[in-house]
């Protein structure tokens, strides 16, 4: 049987851009936390870093072996989760970029993914996250 595997991301810039972040958390299907993962990005836009935040999320799961798992993306940026399930145009380049390796990842290794839209109060710990990449980077 397929593991059900939930994976809430969150990006941020102080500025856009500025000082990015990004940060992720897996859980199982009984909502244990698997991993807990964050990433300074250096200067970047809040949409490239919301996007950084669903790839560091796809590449810890990889590396848990989690491949071919049912996964569920929960991201609180509306953008990207519809740009990721293809209703919404990527019309700035350096997005299409990020997209790609988000894509790249979904076909290869998660090819049952599905992404969806949560108000930011549902992802305050992914949140926290990429505020804390964004401090240790500053």
């Amino acid at each position: 049987m397929k593991r059900k595997i939930t994976i809430y991301t969150d990006g941020g810039a102080r500025g856009n851009p500025g000082p990015a972040g990004a940060g992720a958390i897996i859980y199982d299907e009984n909502e244990n936390v698997l991993k807990e993962a964050s990433k300074y990005l250096g200067e970047r836009t809040n949409n490239w870093a919301e996007y950084e935040a669903v790839y560091l999320g796809l590449s810890e799961a990889k590396k848990l072996g989690l491949k071919g798992s049912k996964i569920e993306v929960k991201l609180d940026s509306e953008l990207i989760a519809e740009q990721l399930k293809g209703n919404y145009q990527i019309k700035k380049e350096t997005l299409y970029e990020q997209y790609i390796k988000v894509h790249n990842l979904m076909v290869s290794d998660f090819p049952n993914i599905t992404f969806t839209h949560i108000p930011r109060a549902e992802n305050g710990e992914a949140d926290r996250l990429a505020n804390e990449a964004m401090d240790k980077g500053s």
